[in-house]
């Protein structure tokens, strides 16, 4: 797989709206792993803030490599913890979005996140 590093161009950054409550999650843990073939590197994991948003950028700076990877979002955790009542097992526990960067610019990964269903997309 090819990659590569710029010191100041890419990040990778994401937030997560609660799609039932209309409110930003916040609390929501998140993992971020790089894949490489069959290999699934943890590189992180971070709680999202008020604003359902992480303090920092994911990836930035020399951290920024181009490539293939995927953030796995705790959102049965949050839910439960929001007082959501779940089934056993829960529809929706973790969430794993896996995604490409093939040039170092800013990638957005947002998650739009409700007890039976969630979406995402590139955004800005």
């Amino acid at each position: 797989m090819a990659e590569t590093s710029k010191a100041d161009g890419g990040r990778l950054t994401t937030h997560v709206l609660d799609t039932a409550t209309g409110r930003p999650a916040a609390g929501l843990s998140i993992a971020l792993y790089r894949l490489d073939g069959a290999a699934r590197t943890p590189l992180k994991t971070v709680v999202t803030n008020a604003d359902g948003r992480c303090d920092a950028p994911l990836l930035a700076g020399a951290d920024f490599r181009t490539g293939e990877y995927e953030l796995v979002f705790a959102a049965g955790d949050y839910l439960r913890g929001q007082g959501t009542k779940l089934p056993a097992p829960a529809f929706l526990d973790s969430v794993p979005i896996r995604f490409g960067m093939a040039e170092p610019v800013h990638y957005h990964v947002p998650l739009l996140i409700s007890p039976y269903g969630y979406s995402t997309y590139r955004g800005s």
